[in-house]
């Protein structure tokens, strides 16, 4: 039996790296002599950089910047064979960083992820991959941009500092002094979120809530966001609300796209383009994959759904061990997933399944591969 695994980390406990070791030790047991081959995996969120330069050999490099708050904070990006980077903004201005009780969009900003691209930049980076979820703003990217040069400027000419409570003030969008190596730099966002900027689907009515906005907060952000898109068609002829994805990240999305002319595309099949995950099936029996929790969400650009229509493709059957189930998660069998097992094995509190995860996640291995062992004598 050859088998390729690559599973989502199970956020909190299991990373992608781990859940193969645990897979292979499994395997092993049940199908003696067998090989296994592993893969890294993620679909642009937290996580995505160190997956990638796990699986290709990159290297990781650590940046000392400004996180969501404005307070010094320690991210990093990875350099991959052949000179591109990969960052993820999770590790520069991401959700995690900011306490519970300090939440608050109209304060976050994404300035750190500017300084990040701009470190890989300066690294001699051209080709740059930037996951943008998991993000603590919604600062429609001013931040970020003015990190790279870019200056935004209220009715008087005065300079804004680029946090969500400054999208109401911007009258003037200045990009004379936006840095060289970032308009020359090919750049590719991985997000799988097509809100556009402003409106009931847009990035503050969608996804302000998560990020600590009360529905007060959520009235003046979004104001303020479309009195930024309104400059943005004035200054540059676009309209972001007509860009997919442009509400991304807190409007992250926009900036990319309007000022640096960046390619959205998604994350998981980034991800798989970027490890060769096609060229890894072939010659596989079984590929297994999985996540912390499988339910409908699962099927909108998610680990799972990658790999499952990538082994499809293939003619190679797969089938996922997950920590849970939720509403329609069935769903993800439209999607070259034969089959789902769970790491639960009795009703628990999530304290308790959190702080066993490895232990039950290498038992539901092996429930799985025995499983696939009895299916496999069924056919004889």
């Amino acid at each position: 039996m050859n088998f390729l695994f690559a599973s989502d980390s199970f956020k909190g406990t299991l990373t992608s790296e781990e859940t193969i070791s645990l897979l292979t030790k499994a395997a092993e047991e049940v199908f003696p002599g067998c090989t296994c081959t592993g893969v890294p995996v993620a679909d642009g969120g937290e996580g995505t950089t160190k997956a990638v330069v796990s699986a290709v050999g990159g290297k990781l490099h650590f940046v000392t910047l400004h996180g969501p708050l404005t307070e010094i904070e320690r991210a990093y990006y990875g350099m991959l064979p052949g000179g591109s980077a990969i960052l993820e903004m999770a590790s520069a201005s991401g959700l995690p960083l900011v306490a519970p009780k300090d939440r608050n969009p109209l304060k976050t900003t994404t300035y750190g992820t500017g300084e990040l691209l701009l470190a890989a930049l300066e690294n001699g980076a051209t080709n740059i991959f930037l996951a943008i979820g998991g993000s603590a703003t919604n600062d429609g990217g001013m931040g970020f941009a003015r990190a790279l040069g870019a200056r935004f400027l209220d009715a008087n000419g005065n300079e804004l500092s680029g946090c969500g409570e400054d999208l109401i003030r911007v009258h003037d969008i200045d990009l004379s002094s936006l840095h060289p190596l970032a308009k020359k730099a090919k750049i590719t966002v991985m997000s799988d979120v097509t809100n556009p900027l402003c409106g009931r689907n847009g990035a503050t009515r969608t996804f302000g809530a998560q990020k600590g906005a009360t529905p007060e907060m959520i009235e003046e952000l979004e104001n303020g966001m479309q009195n930024y898109r309104d400059v943005i068609r004035r200054s540059f002829g676009v309209d972001p609300d007509t860009i997919p994805g442009a509400g991304a990240a807190g409007g992250l999305g926009t900036a990319l796209s309007v000022f640096l002319s960046a390619a959205m595309r998604s994350g998981i099949e980034t991800v798989l383009d970027l490890v060769h995950f096609d060229e890894k099936l072939e010659g596989v029996d079984l590929v297994v994959t999985g996540e912390g929790r499988t339910d409908w969400q699962s099927a909108f650009g998610k680990v799972m759904q990658g790999v499952g229509e990538r082994a499809k493709a293939h003619g190679v059957p797969a089938v996922a061990l997950s920590g849970s189930l939720g509403p329609k998660y069935e769903d993800i069998y439209a999607h070259g997933i034969e089959g789902i097992l769970t790491t639960v094995d009795a009703p628990m509190a999530l304290e308790d399944a959190l702080k066993n995860a490895s232990d039950m996640y290498e038992k539901g291995a092996v429930r799985l591969f025995r499983t696939i062992r009895a299916g496999m004598r069924m056919g004889m």
